[in-house]
């Protein structure tokens, strides 16, 4: 396997937790921010959104005009990196940033698939803000790994105050 496919599997991975855990929360509980956490699942999703596609698009890649077209990447970027919370409850259905989360893994993993191993050490690709942690590919995309997980980490958290505990499917011996 090669350090490329390794770190597709790694974000396949990482973005299946996502799903996993949100999948088992009602809708109707994705906009309540609970006072532990300060953040809902709405606003997880948004930011995941907006991450995704900066970590593992943006600096890889380059814009990509699909994604331009059919995400408001824009003013998810204003709810979702640049204002509280609270200030984006009720402004995107929960239904749609889910779609929109599962439009941008896709295209995160589509964009990963196209990186050989000689690029990962490539600089990123220029852009008017720059990246908090990483300067070359490969350093972004693991950033991109590490912070899916730790938004992971706060969904499970808000999961466990606004509805229950996941079930792992572990079972204690008796």
């Amino acid at each position: 396997m090669t350090e490329t496919q390794m770190l597709i599997n790694q974000t396949a991975d990482a973005y299946q937790w996502i799903n996993k855990l949100v999948e088992t929360v009602p809708f109707e509980k994705w906009k309540i921010i609970p006072p532990t956490v300060e953040s809902s699942i709405d606003w997880q999703l948004g930011h995941l959104i907006i991450s995704q596609y900066f970590h593992s698009i943006l600096v890889i890649r380059g814009h990509q005009m699909d994604i331009l077209q059919q995400l408001p990447i824009r003013e998810y970027s204003d709810l979702f990196t640049q204002s509280e919370p609270s200030q984006s409850v009720g402004k995107v259905a929960s239904a749609k940033l889910l779609a929109d989360l599962r439009v941008m893994q896709q295209k995160s993993l589509a964009v990963l698939t196209t990186l050989q191993v000689w690029e990962l050490d490539h600089r990123l690709e220029p852009t008017p803000t720059a990246h908090p942690i990483a300067t070359t590919k490969r350093e972004a995309i693991d950033w991109n790994i590490k912070h899916t997980m730790y938004h992971c980490g706060q969904i499970g958290l808000i999961k466990r105050v606004v509805d229950k505990r996941h079930d792992f499917g572990l079972r204690v011996a008796k």
